[in-house]
Formats: structure tokens, C-alpha cells, sequence
């Protein structure tokens, strides 16, 4: 390194910590930034030093250049690493840097602006010869069609056809439309979204290839005129446009197609000038055509398969570039090994429409394994809060064979502890074990096909032996508390000087509750009845928050945590937690609906639709709240009149805050 001694890394989480590492490798001084939401977070501590940048709010922390490039002043830093999301993709930072004298580690602010505007982008890759997917486009900034211009262009397209925001990525802004009825309605809501979202309410149009895959090929140049490709990633697994799960190689690429796909990824890289790491994406067509659809100019999140599979670390390759260096490869040189998947480990609750979930990591503990890998920022301990993406984690398997790679990505899924926080680990074992997705024949429709609504709130429901561990779990927990209270030996938790009477017990995992009755036979062994099922089970090698769990002979593992009334659980593999609602009053879902709207978590009101006064039916969208860079509707809970709207646009609510009232019609309510 000749040029940087000093990074300042803009950005937090898992790529965060990333980076870090490599620059501490490299004999790099680093400098972190934070937010106070995150002035305990991993990567504050791995760094050198750190520096805050303001209130957690992203617009007022990490998305301020201002703050940033105040951060890197005051701190010596002469480079900035921008990592992914947040000003990674920004050309207005790229600028800045370059005019305080920082070395952006990052491609010129020119290519970010081009190919961050779609629009832009499939012009300049169609004059570069590159295929481009059918469809509409702007010739010239600002001549954007009107909605009903866009609808004629539209039909003049075919159907389905999607509709895009030119502007920004994530899925935002996107809708398939299928029927020409409905295709005015997506362009309102889709350009709404796009301003909301990038200030910019811009559109193209393309024809919808169904069925096709999402492959993207991770390119590398430099300022001496070198340009290569690093092999494809898979990403067509996705949700509402979101990836989930990644690979490299993608099964749907035969060697030849890999060769034709680099040269085409290579060759719109050297159309723009390119510098630094980058991704041309591609939607590959059941019949073997490619079409390019955008391009990231930045390291992507999915980028370390491309890592297990050369041997590669990307983030020196992008510091050696900013600092002036060649490739330290040529395409002759790159070679790939095996197979490689990674899964996305997100705060959210599938059985519940994916809604974000925060709240305090009562307990942490990645897998560790031969070809495991798990990047992550976060620490046992820490708030998840609402500010940020909900993303959490990455664990990634690497294998000589795409097999093995799966096998070992499951069984770290199954090891991983993580309580005190719903998260997706239930879904992603499910999409590995699917035939689709282990067979390698699947699309960009993997979700919507395999995985339906009742599927999804099918997962991780516990069998009646389930139950009844849960139950003995519960109840082993409270008597061996009971016994240290009162000086006992805990071997003696359950003991009865009489016939020991069975204890009902009602537990309640968010969704439905079930009642078990326990009944101690011996120590540490009990008979649980989940209504007319009888389950007898012994508790074995209890350690703190292990034990074994040994029904008609078999012995299965299991991990948990009590915290007051509520018990995590890890069992083969699927995280629980229940509420021991035994003793409770009788709860709002035994009550008719009060009326009152309530937030299911902490978040930011981005839309007001609700006035009082208002008749509204049940279903009626309210309010909008947005969390995690999503959005949930928050709907009337019954047919009324709206009595009472206790929020405004832009302010942070915490969960259960009533947001809004709605009587039935001819009643009132107290706000």
C-alpha cells in the first residue's frame, strides 16, 4: 500500500467488521463510525479508533456525508472504504471524497452516477453491444412518460411485463404486472414508492422473462486498462426481489456459457472505464439467452462464494486498486474450486409475512466446521434495533461438490444459536431442504412457488413430542430455581413425599398457545399429557442451557434460555420461544377487538391515510410504518369510524404504541 495508511470505514454491521479485518491484515490503521444506536456494536470495538457520527437515524449518521467526511478529518483517515448500501452507491460522496483528498475505495463517481440510473445504464450497455432485456426506456433525462403513456408502452411491450424505478435497487419500486387491467395501478404505486424511497419518481419497462434465473458476474479492472471476471453467483432464490440465498457456480452455467457471460461482463466494464469491484447482473432465460439488467458498482453482500470459491480476498483486491496497484491477477490466472452457498440471516418472522423483529440478542452463538464461515457484526447482548437493514448475519459452506456445500450450510443452520430475536433460520433449512432448490432446477419464482403463506406459518410448528419437551423444560427450569431458593440440593427439583399431582401449564409461542400437564415421576423424569397424548421423557447431561431430552429411547439435544416467563429453545435445529401464560389475565385474543391499531414494532411512520372521522371497513389501510427498510401497512382491526389517529408522519414509534382508533359506528372511544 502506498497511498492509503488510514481507513475509514462508512458503514456498519457484518461488511463493517469485513473490511476491518482485512485492513488489520494488511497492517492498515482503521477508524470506525457509529451511530449512537450503535456505539456498543462489534466493529466499533474492532476498529483502531471511532468516531461518532450522530443520532441513529441512518439520514442523520451514516448517510450524512457531511459527519462522514467530518469523521475522517478529525481522525487522519486518508481512505474510505464505503462497504455496501448506505453511501456505497452515492456519486455526490465519491465527489467529496476526491475533493477532501480521500482516496475513495470505490469505482469513479462518473460510473456510479451512469450506471446507478437504470435508464442510463441499459442505454450505454446497448451501445456497447451487450443484450439488454426488450422494453422502455427515456432516450433523454426528463422525457419519462406520463402513467398513461407508460400503459400504451406497456401493452405495446407484451405481457407480463415489470415495471422498474430507474433510479435505486433492493426491489423498490417493482412490480410484475400481468394484466393490462392492472398495469396502471402498478405504475402509480410503483413510482410513488420510487420517489418515497430515491427521490426520484422515474420508470423503464421491461418484458418479463418468466422462469428465467438471476445469475450476475462479479468483474474486477483497474487504471492501468485491466479487466477480469471472477466466475457468476447465483441469486435467483429471492424474496419480493431480495436475495436469500446465493451461489457460485450457479448450476444453470455450463462452462462454455461462463466463458460467453465473463466476456460479455468484461466487456461492459471496459464500455464505461470502470474501476474497482463490481457486479453486472444478468436474467439468464430457460433458453440459454442472457440479458443484462443493472449493474452494482460496489462490493456486493453475496460476495464472499466468489471468495470460497477462487481462494480471493475482494477486499484487498479493492483497497490494491484504490491505491494505484494492477490486478493482482489476469484471467489465465483465476482459478475456481468447488462450490460455495450463502444464506441471509435476517431479524424477521416468515410465519408472519417476513415483519421485522427487534429487540435485546439474549444469546449468540455462530457454527464453526469445516468450510463454514460466518460474517456477521453483531454481539450477545446487543439491541437490534429498527434503524437499519434486518439483515444480521451471513453463514456461508464451501465444498469440493455442491452437495457437500449444502449439507454443511444445513448443519450450520441447525447449530446456530441465536435467541432472543425472531429470525429466518426455520425458513432458510426449509429452502435447502426443498427438492427444487437441492436438485438445482429452480427460478426467480423459487419463493412465490414453494413457499406459500400456509407454508410458511407451517414452519417450526412443534408435534405434541415437541410440546411436551417444552413443557418439561418449563417446568424442570422453575422447580430446580424453587429448590436453590429454599437451599435444597436441585437433584431433589420435582420431589414429592407424596403422589406427585400433575401441574397444568399453558404456553403461548406468539401465533397459538397449547396446555400440557406435567407430572414428575422421578427426578428430572415426567409425564406430560398434550391433551389425549402421553409423552413420558427424561431430562439427561443438564448443563446450564443444555440438556439431552430422552423419549422411548431416543435422545435428542437441546439449547435454551429462561428469561423471566419466557423460554427460547433450539430443538433439532428449529428456535423457539414460548411465553408461560399460566397465570395470566385473560388476553385481548379472548376479548372482542378494542379498536385500537397498534404498532407490531418499532418503527418510523412514512404514511398517514386515516383521518377521524373517517368510515373505515376492516382491512382498511391506515398507516404505514416502515422498519428495517420495509414497509407494513397497518390495517383497521374492525368496521367503524375512525375516532382517534395518534400519529404523524415522520415520527418513531416503539411496538404496541396505539397509532390509531377505530369505534364501531354509533360508539365512541377514549383515545
Amino acid at each position: 500500500m502506498k497511498r492509503i495508511h488510514k481507513v475509514l470505514v462508512a458503514n456498519r454491521g457484518e461488511i463493517a467488521v469485513r473490511v476491518l479485518r482485512t485492513c488489520r491484515r494488511l497492517g492498515l490503521r482503521t477508524v470506525a463510525v457509529f451511530s449512537d444506536a450503535d456505539q456498543d456494536a462489534p466493529h466499533v470495538r474492532l476498529a483502531d479508533e471511532a468516531v461518532r457520527l450522530g443520532p441513529a437515524p441512518a439520514k442523520e449518521s451514516y448517510l450524512s456525508i457531511e459527519r462522514v467526511l467530518a469523521a475522517a478529518a478529525a481522525s487522519g483517515a486518508n481512505a474510505i472504504h464505503p462497504g455496501y448500501g448506505f453511501l456505497s452507491e452515492n456519486e455526490d460522496f465519491a465527489r467529496a471524497c476526491a475533493e477532501a483528498g480521500l482516496v475513495f475505495i470505490g469505482p469513479p463517481a462518473e460510473a456510479i452516477e451512469l450506471m446507478g440510473n437504470k435508464r442510463q445504464a441499459k442505454l450505454r450497455m446497448q451501445a456497447a453491444d451487450v443484450p439488454c432485456i426488450p422494453g422502455y426506456e427515456a432516450a433523454r433525462p426528463g422525457e419519462s412518460l406520463d402513467d398513461e403513456a407508460l400503459v400504451s408502452e406497456g401493452k405495446r411491450i407484451g405481457f407480463p411485463v415489470m415495471v422498474k424505478a430507474a433510479a435505486g435497487g433492493g426491489g423498490r419500486g417493482m412490480r410484475l404486472v400481468r394484466e393490462p387491467g392492472a398495469l396502471l395501478d402498478a405504475i402509480r404505486s410503483a413510482r410513488s414508492e420510487a420517489e418515497n424511497a430515491f427521490g426520484s419518481g422515474e420508470l423503464i419497462l421491461e418484458r418479463a422473462i418468466e422462469g428465467a434465473r438471476h445469475v450476475e458476474v462479479q468483474v474486477f479492472a483497474d487504471e492501468h486498462g485491466n479487466a477480469v471476471h471472477l466466475g457468476e453467483r447465483d441469486c435467483s432464490i429471492q424474496r419480493r426481489h431480495q436475495k436469500v440465498v446465493e451461489e457460485s457456480p450457479s448450476s444453470a452455467v455450463t462452462p462454455a456459457l461462463r466463458e460467453r457471460m465473463g466476456a460479455v461482463a468484461v466487456q461492459a466494464v471496459r464500455a464505461i472505464s470502470y474501476r474497482g469491484a463490481g457486479t453486472i447482473e444478468f436474467l439468464l432465460a430457460p433458453s440459454g439467452d442472457f440479458f443484462f439488467m443493472e449493474m452494482n458498482t460496489r462490493l456486493q453482500v453475496e460476495h464472499p462464494v466468489t471468495e470460497l470459491v477462487t481462494g480471493l480476498d475482494l477486499v484487498e483486491w479493492q483497497l490494491r486498486v484504490a491505491d494505484g496497484e494492477p490486478l493482482p491477477l489476469t484471467q489465465p490466472e483465476i482459478a475456481f474450486r468447488g462450490h460455495a452457498i450463502e444464506v441471509r440471516l435476517c431479524a424477521e418472522d416468515p410465519a408472519h409475512g417476513f415483519l421485522p423483529q427487534t429487540g435485546r440478542l439474549l444469546a449468540w452463538a455462530p457454527p464453526a466446521g469445516e468450510g463454514i464461515r460466518v460474517d456477521h457484526g453483531v454481539r450477545e447482548g446487543q439491541e437490534i434495533t429498527p434503524f437499519y437493514d434486518s439483515m444480521q448475519a451471513k453463514l456461508i459452506a464451501h465444498g469440493p461438490d455442491r452437495e457437500t456445500a449444502r449439507e454443511r450450510l444445513a448443519a450450520a443452520l441447525r447449530e446456530l444459536t441465536a435467541f432472543g430475536i425472531t429470525t429466518n433460520g426455520t425458513f432458510l433449512q426449509h429452502v435447502l431442504a426443498h427438492e427444487a432448490f437441492r436438485s438445482g432446477r429452480y427460478d426467480t419464482g423459487f419463493v412465490a412457488t414453494h413457499m406459500p403463506p400456509e407454508t410458511l406459518r407451517a414452519l417450526g410448528q412443534a408435534s405434541a413430542e415437541d410440546q411436551a419437551v417444552l413443557a418439561a423444560l418449563l417446568f424442570h427450569d422453575d422447580a430446580v430455581a424453587l429448590a436453590q431458593r429454599a437451599g435444597f440440593d436441585a437433584t431433589l427439583a420435582g420431589w414429592s413425599s407424596s403422589y406427585a399431582l400433575p401441574v397444568p401449564i399453558v404456553l403461548n409461542d406468539g401465533a397459538s398457545e397449547f396446555r400440557a400437564s406435567v407430572r414428575p415421576v422421578a427426578p428430572a423424569e415426567y409425564e406430560i399429557h398434550i391433551g389425549d397424548i402421553r409423552v413420558a421423557l427424561s431430562l439427561r447431561s443438564i448443563a446450564t442451557e443444555h440438556a439431552e431430552v430422552e423419549v422411548a429411547g431416543r435422545r435428542r439435544a437441546v439449547r435454551y434460555r429462561r428469561v423471566g416467563g419466557t423460554l427460547w429453545c433450539s430443538l433439532d435445529g428449529v428456535t423457539r420461544h414460548l411465553h408461560d401464560v399460566s397465570f395470566r389475565l385473560p388476553s385481548e385474543r379472548e376479548r372482542a377487538s378494542d379498536g385500537c391499531l397498534r404498532a407490531p414494532m418499532d418503527g418510523r411512520i412514512i404514511r398517514v391515510d386515516a383521518e377521524a372521522g373517517a368510515t373505515v371497513k376492516r382491512g382498511d389501510v391506515l398507516v404505514v410504518l416502515e422498519a428495517m427498510k420495509m414497509e407494513s401497512p397497518l390495517v383497521a382491526p374492525i368496521d367503524g369510524v375512525v375516532t382517534a389517529v395518534n400519529v404523524t408522519v415522520g415520527a418513531q414509534v416503539p411496538a404496541r404504541h396505539v397509532v390509531a382508533v377505530v369505534s364501531p359506528e354509533g360508539k365512541t372511544s377514549a383515545t
